[in-house]
């Protein structure tokens, strides 16, 4: 059987500005305005942005190579964004070294938790 995400609805308060501000960190582009969505895709999945008023935090983990990690990195830290190399937020500005990687967790405007990981726990 083949199984695998296709798709995930981000609630947020802007569309638009939410998923530039996600594409951006990453360094892929936003795709066509698609209606009530604003998709970015990641893979072979795709974040459908959608505004909304009820924005209940999600956590999203990229597991990424070593450059696309450097370029994101250096992209939040050219923005000046918060990042944690724990879950709980106790250690900012650092990078984590699980599973023998790099890892680091930031916010998007409105509050998901991202978090970008070169090496995956095993399963």
């Amino acid at each position: 059987m083949t199984l695998e995400v296709n798709h995930l609805i981000v609630p947020v308060r802007d569309k638009r500005a939410s998923a530039s501000f996600l594409a951006g960190v990453l360094g892929v582009p936003v795709s066509a305005d698609d209606g009530p969505f604003q998709p970015v895709q990641i893979g072979g999945t795709t974040l459908d942005f959608e505004t909304s008023d009820n924005i209940r935090p999600m956590h999203v983990a990229f597991l990424v190579d070593e450059d696309t990690f450097d370029a994101a990195h250096r992209r939040l830290m050219e923005a000046g964004a918060a990042t944690y190399a724990d879950p709980m937020r106790n250690q900012p500005g650092e990078i984590n070294h699980r599973y023998g990687g790099r890892g680091v967790y930031f916010d998007d405007p409105d509050g998901h938790f991202f978090e970008l990981l070169t090496a995956a726990p095993p399963p």
